[in-house]
């Protein structure tokens, strides 16, 4: 089975958990007391979301490679990572 890799929004602000986002899968999010658990949570959420789309005879879209800045303020923490998971 063929592998996609997303590229994935990660942050935090002080008053909330970890939250992960997928910039080419709009809707895609998870949250986790733990940058680790933010990122397991968004690998289920990315698979779940690409399989509906399947159900629903959409394409999913294919990871889109950007270049991306990591930034951090007082007042959060903003970075990308990538996960990778079966198409």
């Amino acid at each position: 089975m063929k592998k996609l890799r997303y590229l994935v929004r990660v942050n935090k602000d002080p008053d909330s958990d970890w939250g992960a986002s997928v910039p080419d899968l709009p809707g895609c999010v998870a949250t986790g007391k733990t940058i680790d658990v933010a990122l397991r949570r968004i690998e289920k959420a990315i698979a779940l979301h690409l399989r509906g789309m399947r159900e629903d005879r959409v394409n999913p879209p294919q990871p889109r490679h950007r270049s991306v800045t990591p930034k951090r303020t007082p007042r959060q923490v903003d970075f990308y990572a990538t996960v990778e998971v079966a198409a």
